[in-house]
């Protein structure tokens, strides 16, 4: 009796656990097949989403809760994981003829440009690990200028050849759909970042100097042509005479610490400087410091027509967070004949620029990207003369337009968003646009615009600006010809508020990405907004206007 009682009992008990196990089972089979659910409606969103999908689906798990910014963690983490396979390829390339250059500096341009890549992406993953949803407003735009990193290098790569072209730019924009997915998921995600921005360790103002008179500059001494009377947190001086630390701004640059979570001033003495000077991305929270735009110049004459890659051709490169410029002017001395040549270019975060000169001809100013400031400079050229992918606002300068050769025109901005995921644009509010007076005189042989969309979603905005009667009623002109039609109805281009006999609206393009901008359209594209300023920007002792 005792034996069928037992028998009878586990025999019930292994039904139970089989209920159990089957009815766990059948759960574990619905979440799983809901999260996966998910995951393709979430990739749905993403410009490559069979490659987010492929990416993800090995990651689900029952036992998480998926949402979208576990997905985009994870997305992350993939795209480090092929951005450093890329890194050992590009390392490689130029070797023995497998990249055959047809402009100095392809290769260069890509390893340095990746590597910012690579940065960016830890960044943004530790940001979004942080759960602070102020980081996201870094993250965004630290992806988004990991974008831009990806098409200066194609550009650059066009007009290479070699064996190893092909897989190297295969390998490039496939593992830079990862990136463009990344960026997708964050501007998608419902954490959103507030309209300040977490102060960056690299931007303590409480180690920051305040910026120096003619009197405070008096306890700096001349001399030591090596710069070994330099004590760290002294100013580095250069002059051209020998009566500095130091006759070449490279060799300042270089002896300035590296990493530094200071600012270094590194004041250059009134002069003329020949020479290319490179801020590299390790040289963090440099000042460079003149005696006046007027005074104080670098000069150099790098073009596109002389071999060398847009990119590479600034007379001034800075790659280091936390630059900061004043009093001096950057200069491209190639001349309109020899087309892209610029004078200065910026592809790094929290930069400034105050009372300095640029002067050019095509494609002057490069604001490659991350978010940049400038305040109260003059800027020259023809063609394209403020170019490129960054988020940055200028305030109170001069954007004068110089004339062109013949047959051509001029147009101020050309401006690279290429996704309405990336934060970028460029903002140009209370300044003047002015001609030269030969383009003045010439005004009825040469058209001239306010800008052109190098990518389909350019975005440029003038506020509150005055604009003077050389530019072309329409305002804007297409990127070629007269049947391109790209991006005119995804591109944003917008007027608030303008005067002087330029800034009528009435005979403007017809695009569907014009418009004549209300307050909290223009509101959206002022430094507190636009740029996260009020967090970075005042630290600087640089003026700004916060609002319209």
């Amino acid at each position: 009796m005792a034996s069928t009682s037992h028998k009878l009992f586990f025999f019930l008990l292994t039904i139970f656990f089989s209920h159990t196990f089957a009815a766990n089972s059948s759960n574990a089979t619905t979440t799983f097949h809901a999260n996966l659910s998910s995951l393709r409606s979430i990739c749905k969103t993403t410009p490559y989403p069979e490659i987010c999908f492929n990416s993800l689906k090995l990651s689900i798990s029952i036992n998480i809760s998926p949402n979208i910014i576990t997905y985009l963690l994870k997305t992350l983490q993939v795209a480090i994981s092929e951005a450093t396979k890329l890194t050992n390829l590009l390392q490689n390339a130029g070797v023995n003829s497998n990249i055959i250059e047809k402009q100095k500096g392809t290769v260069q341009d890509c390893n340095e440009l990746h590597q910012s890549t690579l940065t960016s992406l830890k960044k943004s993953l530790s940001w979004i690990q942080s759960k602070d949803s102020k980081n996201m407003v870094n993250a965004r735009a630290y992806l988004s200028a990991a974008v831009t990193n990806k098409n200066t290098c194609l550009e650059g790569l066009d007009s290479a050849s070699g064996t190893m072209k092909p897989v190297l730019v295969n390998s490039l924009i496939n593992t830079y759909k990862h990136v463009s997915n990344s960026l997708s998921m964050l501007s998608k995600s419902r954490v959103k970042g507030p309209k300040g921005l977490k102060k960056s360790p690299l931007m303590s103002s409480t180690n920051t100097p305040s910026w120096f008179s003619r009197k405070d500059l008096s306890f700096v001494i001349g001399g030591g042509g090596d710069g070994e009377d330099y004590v760290p947190n002294d100013v580095i001086v250069v002059a051209s005479d020998g009566s500095g630390n130091f006759s070449s701004i490279n060799d300042a640059i270089n002896f300035a610490p590296n990493n530094s979570y200071d600012r270094t001033v590194v004041y250059v003495k009134e002069g003329i400087y020949e020479e290319n000077v490179e801020i590299p991305i390790y040289k963090t929270n440099i000042v460079l410091l003149g005696d006046g735009s007027d005074v104080t110049i670098i000069t150099g004459n790098r073009s596109v027509v002389d071999g060398w890659t847009t990119f590479r051709s600034a007379t001034l490169a800075v790659c280091g967070e936390g630059f900061l410029a004043r009093d001096i002017a950057f200069e491209n001395s190639a001349g309109a004949e020899k087309h892209q040549a610029s004078a200065l270019r910026v592809n790094a975060d929290l930069t400034a620029f105050y009372r300095c000169a640029i002067y050019g001809y095509q494609d002057t100013l490069y604001v490659h990207s991350f978010r940049q400031f400038y305040r109260e400079c003059d800027i020259y050229g023809t063609i394209d003369f403020i170019f490129g992918n960054a988020a940055v606002v200028f305030q109170a300068c001069n954007i004068i337009s110089k004339l062109p050769m013949s047959g051509q025109f001029t147009v101020i901005t050309a401006q690279s968003r290429d996704s309405p995921d990336e934060d970028t644009g460029i903002s140009i509010q209370n300044c003047s646009i002015l001609a030269t007076t030969d383009l003045y005189s010439n005004s009825s042989s040469f058209k001239s615009y306010l800008g052109r969309p190098w990518r389909v979603y350019s975005r440029v905005v003038y506020l509150e600006t005055y604009i003077d009667d050389f530019i072309d009623q329409m305002g804007w002109t297409k990127w070629s010809n007269k049947n391109d039609e790209g991006g005119l109805d995804t591109l944003y281009y917008g007027e608030y508020m303008n005067y002087g006999p330029g800034s009528k609206t009435e005979n403007r393009v017809a695009w569907n990405g014009y418009h004549v901008m209300d307050y909290n359209d223009a509101y959206n594209f002022t430094v507190s907004e636009f740029i996260s300023a009020d967090d970075w920007l005042q630290s600087t002792s640089f003026p700004y206007d916060d609002g319209i």
